[in-house]
């Protein structure tokens, strides 16, 4: 009975290695994809934010991860980087975007913000974004990364000419937030499976 013990615990420990291990390999993949070639190091950038439903009254621990991954996506060689913070009111009273506002703020951010507050899906958050990114020289989405891409392509397919400014955010980062990559992972592995279909 112990060795079958034993057993089982090799295997799901092997099981659980291998789901870290593919989540980890799809993050830096996705992370990586989708961007542009014409992005300016100095000058003007715009680092998108995208929402997670968020039912408040303060930014929950997914729309906190995706702020943090946003501050530290911010170039310091940029001449002027502001944080466009996406999401409507999907889970609560309050727009996801004015829940990452708040918490950008308590963790010190003083730089300009741009909030878009009306979007209820990753599609819309593009869509409504546009106006706020659309002077821009070097254009950054983030998120957890497999879903980041996702909001890459969308800009693709609806103005190729700002995704041609997109440029990789600090949004991949070996061994950071295991369980979030995971469930980024899988959500991401669905939604491809469902554009497939």
């Amino acid at each position: 009975m112990r060795r079958l013990l034993l057993i089982l615990t090799a295997v799901a420990a092997g099981a659980a290695a291998g789901l870290l291990a593919w989540a980890e390999a799809v993050d830096r993949r996705t992370s990586r994809a989708a961007l542009g070639d014409a992005s300016v190091p100095g000058g003007r950038e715009a680092v998108v934010v995208l929402g997670y439903r968020d039912a408040g009254p303060r930014a929950n621990l997914v729309n906190r991860y995706r702020v943090r991954v946003g501050l530290r996506s911010q170039s310091s060689q940029a001449s002027e980087s502001v944080l466009v913070l996406c999401g409507g009111a999907v889970g609560g009273a309050v727009p996801e975007a004015e829940l990452m506002a708040r918490y950008a703020r308590e963790r010190g951010y003083t730089g300009p913000v741009r909030l878009e507050t009306a979007s209820r899906t990753t599609a819309e958050n593009i869509r409504n974004a546009i106006p706020l990114i659309s002077d821009a020289d070097t254009i950054k989405v983030v998120s957890n990364a497999p879903h980041a891409v996702v909001g890459r392509e969308y800009l693709w397919e609806l103005r190729p000419d700002l995704a041609r400014r997109l440029a990789r955010g600090d949004d991949a980062r070996l061994g950071e937030a295991p369980i979030l990559k995971v469930a980024a992972a899988i959500i991401a592995a669905r939604h491809r499976a469902a554009q497939r279909r």
